[in-house]
């Protein structure tokens, strides 16, 4: 008893350590899906709102009182002409910069700082605008530690730039947008590196923010949407969030779990990191309830088997025997469905092999039948020279098929390429000639155009053999077999395309047979595979198109591979 004791509470201690680490993995799958989409979706509010500062950008170009007022460098046309519009956007659209400068890049007026004025713009984003003579957008983190999303577009006239226009939101209200989506809490960090003391602290009076320098030693907050600061949060802890990794910390009562987002500005440059800040108490506490009470259980549970073992080791012995005997009888079970399971896989083989072996005899008998020919024409070296590139066409085409046949079970593309169907018809045609011993009539009707459509030659040639094979197996007689090229509307899509159909005259499928003739290996002959019309939908499906089948017993039977319009008529 004491032994099975000791291999229960080890078994309880296992599930309890395999819980918390199931419970951590958790977690921090949890706060990755949540930091990736805090990333995803500040770029989407970044491109958003980029968008309305494209527009507004747009509508103030096409206003002539606006450009009058910017080309006459006249400062109190453009404040009567703006002023009202910047507060609007100001404080409806978070809009908190917005720049006239000329062509030589010297400032001319900043609504949010009209006093400042006649200096040169050299910022990237103003560069890269000049520069590049296009509209140029991006972050930017400014001299006095602002971080600003900005827009510089080069307003042109008559194949002149008169002057370049810069609008800009500073990106505190994004992150309080992110919080109601989400539920996470965040903290704006800038590298130390990428501003000075002096800058940040004017900024940051001038701007009448909050911001703090001295928390960490290589980072500044520049905003949060927590309302204290996080006491826990110190440098050791930030350190491992900038070199990647996840962390917990306990706030006030509070777990909470932070991976932090590297921000990057219009340059790609590294200028700091936004935190993300998930609150798991509450995930935590019923996480470690759950513990504690499957543990209890556990523990009762276990009491009450060793109860049960106890009372029940009398009984043992008795069954001992029996239980070995059906133990035995269990193994010859397994031994007899093994030996099954391995006679089924070489049934399955021999059936591949046997699907290979008909798809490569038919071409492999039209190679001997044109090496018999060029044997008889020696003296005719023109003939003999046409004959042997029938021949290499021949094998080339057993050679890609082969390869098709090893890579059969994972086949998710093709090889397309323009190709003439005309001559794909009459490669096909020319091959089943040499290869069908009763020289079975072949009409076929085509359209006045020559038509040219994306598919790959080989597969599709392959497919057309088999339905002109299988025509020729269902014909008696020495009625001719139809291909037809024709334009076809798919009924169910409404998509243009093209109908490659084979038809005969001969027996028709009643029914039955109908149902079943894409299942693959079912086949109506005794000398049948049953791969050739499977084979064609295959082909079909992986042209986007489909095989569509009428037969009338008696009559003969139509099967068409409808293939898509993927190019325009040569």
């Amino acid at each position: 008893m004491a032994p099975l004791a000791v291999v229960l509470v080890f078994i309880m201690g296992v599930f309890a350590v395999a819980a918390l680490w199931v419970e951590a993995d958790i977690r921090d799958q949890d706060i990755a899906e949540r930091t990736a989409a805090v990333e995803k979706l500040f770029v989407q509010k970044l491109d958003k709102d980029t968008n309305l500062m494209i527009a507004t950008l747009r509508a103030m170009m096409t206003n002539p009182s606006i450009e009058r007022a910017f080309r006459d460098l006249d400062r109190p046309a453009l404040s009567r002409q703006m002023g009202s519009l910047f507060a609007n956007l100001r404080d409806k659209h978070h809009i908190t910069h917005l720049y006239f400068t000329g062509p030589d890049l010297i400032n001319l007026y900043r609504f949010h700082s009209p006093e400042e004025f006649g200096d040169e713009i050299g910022r990237l984003t103003t560069i890269k605008a000049r520069d590049r003579q296009d509209a140029e957008h991006g972050l930017e983190l400014g001299a006095l530690g602002t971080l600003t999303l900005r827009l510089v577009m080069p307003w042109r006239r008559d194949d002149r730039v008169i002057g370049y226009l810069e609008i800009g939101e500073e990106i505190e209200h994004l992150i309080g947008e992110i919080k109601e989506g989400l539920a996470v809490d965040m903290l704006v960090l800038v590298d130390k590196r990428m501003v000075s003391l002096q800058q940040w602290q004017r900024g940051q009076a001038l701007m009448q923010r909050k911001g703090d320098w001295g928390r960490f030693a290589t980072h500044a907050t520049l905003a949060q949407t927590t309302n204290r600061p996080l006491a826990a949060l110190d440098d050791r802890v930030l350190q491992s969030l900038l070199a990647g990794r996840s962390a917990e910390i306990d706030e006030s009562g509070r777990s909470l779990h932070l991976a932090a987002v590297p921000l990057k500005d219009a340059g790609q440059r590294h200028i700091g990191n936004l935190v993300v800040i998930r609150d798991i108490t509450a995930l935590k506490s019923a996480f470690n309830w759950s513990i504690v009470a499957v543990t209890a259980i556990s523990l009762l549970s276990a009491i009450g088997v060793l109860g049960v073992f106890y009372l029940a080791l009398d009984r043992v012995e008795r069954d001992y025997r029996r239980q070995h005997d059906l133990e035995h009888q269990l193994l010859r079970v397994n031994a007899e469905y093994g030996r099954i399971l391995q006679l089924e896989k070489l049934s399955a083989l021999g059936t591949m092999v046997g699907s290979i072996a008909h798809q490569l005899n038919n071409p492999l008998v039209g190679v001997v039948n044109l090496a018999q020919l060029a044997e008889r024409g020696v003296d005719d070296p023109q003939r003999t020279r046409e004959l042997l590139g029938e021949i290499r066409s021949a094998g080339e085409d057993c050679r890609s098929f082969v390869k098709r046949m090893l890579a059969f079970s994972k086949v998710s593309s093709f090889e397309s390429k323009p190709t003439p169907i005309a001559a794909l018809i009459e490669d096909t045609v020319l091959l089943f000639r040499q290869t069908e011993t009763r020289h079975q009539p072949v009409e076929v009707k085509l359209p006045d155009q020559a038509v040219v459509l994306a598919v790959d030659p080989i597969l599709l040639r392959h497919a057309l053999f088999n339905l002109l094979v299988n025509a020729a197996q269902a014909t008696s007689d020495d009625s001719a077999i139809v291909i037809s090229l024709e334009r076809e509307v798919d009924p169910a899509r409404g998509a243009p395309g093209w109908a490659l159909a084979v038809s005969d005259r001969g027996r028709g499928m009643p029914p039955e047979v109908m149902e079943k003739i894409f299942v693959p290996f079912y086949t109506t002959r005794s000398d049948g595979t049953g791969l050739g019309l499977p084979v064609v939908q295959h082909v079909a499906l992986l042209h986007g198109g489909q095989v569509n089948v009428s037969s009338e017993p008696g009559h003969g039977t139509r099967i068409a591979i409808w293939l898509p319009d993927s190019l325009s008529d040569a």
